[in-house]
């Protein structure tokens, strides 16, 4: 165990006798556990707070200030419905905390609930109008929800208090700017650059708008300075290929694009951008390498396919162009002019019946929309004379574009926690499984009953070094050898022979064991967690692993990556076998959980999650898992709900999934 998490364990069990010492003396400790909570959050260490303020709420569950401070934690690790529901509990435990209030206020502003959130920011002013912060912040909230005359007003109560805050004359120069009125909108840029001079955003926002107004000079002026300031920020190169692509230099603009997906190399409007200039320049195949790109990141967004086909028609790929102009309808069935260029290529490869389909459709298209010029709900692709290769601006404010989520990033897959079962593993500095903390008289039993060294009850991986488990392995032969009528030496050598991957030997060794001692819940619970291994092991050599996982695109769908399905039947008879023998394990319903997940039976899953909790409060892989199950199940926000409390007790994986769905409201 490395020295800074030991301190930490040492430090807390501390206090923690402490605190039992008399209830004079608990009390003042209290204050020690808030300390060290608001330590660790000066430090940044928002999980180290959590865990210590855990602490605090088990002794004292009316401690408001420590579930504010959980809160503010949780935020800054973007689980926002777990900082929610934390200010929720403060404002319960006290209705005048004004602090609470402002906190859940743009805790809800980001997760898009702009109702509520300006509810608690009129009850946080009304508790204290003297405090600046819930002006600036609401007028954040009115920007957001497009309320512009409503955010000015916030911003000028707000800069009446501070009026040296550069920030706050951008956001209201950006009001302005929705409003249409570019003379306010300067005004206030030039105030924000004149309050603070060593900062880009003022110069960043006020050369958008000298771009937008064609006064590329002084935008690049703005944009050169802002670099100068801060070399490491993407949007002032971005917005400079934009001054360099208007006025005729691709190639300075493409250098420019270079920088910016240097900087940040998920941002996916770079390389759409980037496809574009390079198309212009006639680099062809990297333009199309940049697209592919897109599409990969942008499965949903019409423009990749369309500029994709025209550009594979200049490359003579036909077909695919066909394919990309088909994806293009798919997503927006007003698009006239992917019709007429399908029409048009389907013509040149013979197939006059779909190129007049097509050209039916596009006229019909065209005629709705000049019948429709004054309907901008109407769609805008139906319109023949818009040119779609334009180079698209980045707008922090929105993050909006022609279409919709282009500068996602890439995801990489989210997982299940793994399958307990009991197997080796050393005590070393590496995090133990939160649920293999889990007390049970009949667990310790058992464990003291077989005396294995190194025998836990674990999800993880062992970390036994291979050399070693062979020598252990042989070992558990010889004993078995010797007397095969001991149970224990069979479980002992279906351990060790599963850790090797001989499944099939480690299965027969748990079958042998079951057959001399049939009422022991631990060994269906191996041979059952063995089973589903050797599934897994195999499908991965079948070049179809099959394992539940969440899909890198923006639909946020559970998906069985491989192509054939495998049965996990057995597996989950022998978990049903086990808990009829001890019904109370909660550890045998989160196993089943998984597998029900693996089979496609999600309902049944959550169920079996449901009760491993309520069996064991503290089983955060079960909640985890759950979470996952939920946002599979479409209830994103319970799901978040649930990988928030897994974060809490101790699952560290939960933050990163908040990070990519914790924000989408269904």
């Amino acid at each position: 165990m490395n020295s800074r998490k030991l301190h930490r364990i040492l430090w807390i069990a501390l206090l923690l006798l402490t605190l039992s010492a008399g209830s004079a003396r608990a009390q003042l400790n209290k204050y020690y556990f808030y300390w060290a909570g608001e330590n660790y959050m000066r430090e940044s260490k928002y999980r180290d707070a959590i865990e210590t303020l855990n602490i605090l709420l088990r002794s004292d569950e009316n401690a408001y200030e420590a579930y504010f401070l959980r809160g503010v934690a949780k935020y800054n690790l973007d689980d926002l419905y777990g900082a929610n529901e934390d200010f929720t509990l403060a404002i319960a435990k006290n209705p005048v905390y004004t602090m609470a209030y402002h906190y859940r206020a743009i805790t809800r502003s980001r997760l898009g609930d702009y109702d509520d959130a300006l509810r608690d920011f009129r009850e946080a002013i009304d508790l204290r109008p003297d405090m600046p912060g819930p002006y600036y912040s609401r007028g954040v909230t009115y920007l957001l929800s497009q309320q512009f005359e409503q955010a000015i007003a916030d911003f000028d109560e707000f800069l009446k208090f501070e009026p040296r805050v550069a920030d706050a004359y951008i956001n209201k120069g950006t009001a302005y700017l929705y409003l249409k009125d570019t003379v306010r909108a300067l005004e206030n840029y030039d105030r924000a650059v004149e309050t603070y001079r060593y900062g880009p955003d003022g110069l960043i926002r006020r050369g958008a708008l000298f771009t937008s107004q064609g006064r590329y000079d002084e935008a690049l002026a703005d944009f050169n300075r802002a670099i100068a300031l801060d070399s490491l920020t993407p949007i002032p190169y971005f917005n400079r290929a934009i001054v360099y692509a208007n006025t005729q230099r691709p190639l300075e603009a493409i250098g420019d694009i270079d920088r910016v997906i240097r900087l940040d190399s998920t941002l996916s409007i770079a390389y759409f951008n980037r496809a574009i200039l390079r198309s212009q320049i006639g680099d062809y195949n990297r333009a199309l390498t940049d697209y592919d790109r897109v599409a990969r990141l942008n499965p949903n967004n019409v423009l990749v396919f369309y500029n994709r086909a025209a550009l594979n028609t200049q490359l003579g790929f036909y077909e695919a162009a066909i394919r990309d102009y088909s994806e293009a309808i798919d997503l927006y069935p007003d698009f006239a002019n992917a019709y007429l260029n399908r029409s048009n290529l389907r013509q040149y490869l013979g197939d006059n019946t779909g190129a007049q389909g097509d050209r039916v459709i596009a006229e019909q298209k065209i005629a709705e929309y000049r019948t429709k010029l004054s309907d901008s709900a109407f769609s805008i692709y139906a319109d023949t004379s818009r040119q779609f290769n334009q180079l698209l601006s980045f707008d922090p404010i929105y993050g909006r574009s022609d279409f919709a989520n282009i500068a996602s990033a890439d995801r990489s897959d989210i997982t299940l926690l793994s399958l307990f079962r009991f197997s080796l593993r050393s005590e070393d500095d590496k995090p133990v499984s939160v649920a293999s903390l889990y007390e049970s008289d009949r667990v310790a039993d058992f464990l003291t009953d077989v005396n294995i060294p190194y025998l836990r009850l674990t999800n993880q991986e062992t970390d036994i070094p291979n050399d070693s488990l062979f020598v252990y392995d042989q070992r558990a032969t010889a004993k078995v050898q010797a007397d095969p009528q001991n149970w224990r030496y069979s479980l002992e050598r279906g351990v060790t022979q599963a850790l090797i991957r001989q499944y099939y030997n480690a299965i027969n060794c748990y079958k042998q064991a079951i057959e001399i001692d049939p009422s022991n819940p631990f060994l269906y619970l191996n041979r059952s967690t063995t089973q589903a291994e050797m599934i897994d092991f195999i499908s991965s050599i079948d070049n179809s692993y099959q394992q539940i996982t969440f899909d890198s695109d923006p639909v946020n769908r559970l998906k069985n990556s491989g192509t054939k399905t495998y049965n996990y039947d057995e597996a989950i008879h022998d978990l049903n076998k086990a808990i009829r023998l001890f019904p109370e394990f909660a550890h045998l319903y989160y196993n089943r959980a998984n597998l029900h997940c693996l089979s496609g039976e999600m309902p049944e899953a959550y169920d079996d999650y449901t009760r491993a909790i309520e069996l064991f409060p503290g089983f955060a892989e079960a909640y985890y898992n759950r979470g996952l199950v939920q946002i599979y199940l479409n209830d994103t926000r319970k799901g978040a709900l649930d990988i928030s409390k897994a974060g809490e007790l101790g699952i560290d994986q939960s933050y990163e999934v908040l990070r990519r769905y914790g924000g989408a409201v269904n």
